[in-house]
């Protein structure tokens, strides 16, 4: 039997005997997707994996993330247990983006609907009137434009400057980055796509501008996801986390990925493209994830209540998009 296996097994009894269930992101290390693959959880973006938490009759969700992906499953799932695999992960877009900063942001803009991404705690969606993911954010600004509203974006200033790029949005930009995608270099990207020609070039939209300029695809976790697999392309260049790889090398095996770079010439690495607090969950960690007296996570009643009404509202919306494309 292979390490992994009675890894496997243990964990499976595991969520057996405590009443749980596994949802992870695409940049936690293949092993803990795998895992939650192999014992019936989820592996999505954030949203996503609180909506499949949502569904399941487990009474507890173990998430495989950072504290934001978490706090989002509690507010969906207010019933439910809700543990992280470390109670540290965070993320430096939700860290950027303070809730009494921000408020008072707010406050100098009483004009302006307030939009926040996803990457933010629950306090910061509870006075937002709309949350967004990547996969929606041009299509929902583009109708809050249309209605003529003027805007407040929070927290990452590049995927905030891009929408602005398409849509022409009138928005006030939080200044937050993501240290992972702040990182990717133009000057040695543009090395790469030279070096390997028959390559295609995947953006995730929180990157600076200049390397969005340089994409085939520009797009939220899932969109690159589906773009690697239909991609007719023998190099896959991505600028992202590297988590993704497991799921793209999945759908095609036979195909290269090769990591945009995020250091200079003369660096002794290629990239580093690596979020730290994503790299806290580990499987040693999920084995003892029960044992963990700080790891569970507790929202107040109100805050509940009042992100889930802006994440509600792009629920609905994002149902609609869909329904109307279709049509």
């Amino acid at each position: 039997m292979t390490d992994y296996q009675k890894s496997l097994n243990e964990i499976i009894k595991i969520l057996r005997v405590n009443d749980a269930k596994i949802i992870a992101h695409y940049y936690v290390d293949e092993i803990l997707q795998k895992i939650a693959e192999d014992t019936g959880g989820f592996v999505s973006d954030s949203l996503e994996m609180a909506r499949f938490g949502q569904q399941q009759k487990e009474s507890t969700l173990i998430v495989a993330g950072v504290k934001f992906m978490a706090e989002t499953a509690k507010i969906l799932s207010p019933e439910k247990r809700i543990l992280t695999i470390d109670s540290d992960a965070t993320c430096s877009l939700d860290d950027g983006c303070e809730f009494n900063e921000f408020k008072r942001f707010c406050q100098k803009h009483p004009d302006r609907e307030v939009v926040v991404y996803a990457n933010t705690s629950a306090k910061v969606k509870s006075i937002a009137d709309w949350v967004v993911t990547s996969s929606i954010a041009v299509s929902l600004i583009e109708y809050l434009t249309s209605m003529g509203k003027k805007l407040i974006w929070a927290p990452d200033k590049y995927l905030g400057q891009y929408v602005i790029d398409k849509t022409g949005a009138d928005m006030k930009l939080w200044d937050g980055s993501c240290v992972v995608h702040e990182e990717f270099k133009f000057t040695e990207l543009k090395d790469m796509i030279t070096k390997y020609s028959d390559c295609d070039v995947l953006v995730h939209p929180e990157s600076p501008r200049s390397i969005i300029s340089l994409a085939n695809v520009v797009g939220s976790t899932t969109k690159l996801i589906e773009a690697s697999k239909t991609s007719k392309k023998k190099y896959i260049i991505v600028a992202t986390e590297k988590g993704i790889f497991y799921q793209m090398k999945k759908l095609s095996p036979n195909k290269i990925f090769l990591e945009a770079p995020t250091a200079g010439r003369g660096a002794t690495c290629i990239s580093c493209a690596r979020c730290p607090w994503m790299k806290l969950n580990t499987i040693d960690k999920l084995l003892k994830v029960f044992n963990e007296k700080d790891n569970e996570v507790f929202l107040p009643d109100d805050v509940i209540r009042d992100a889930k009404k802006s994440l509600s509202r792009m629920v609905s919306f994002k149902e609609k998009n869909i329904i109307n494309k279709a049509s």
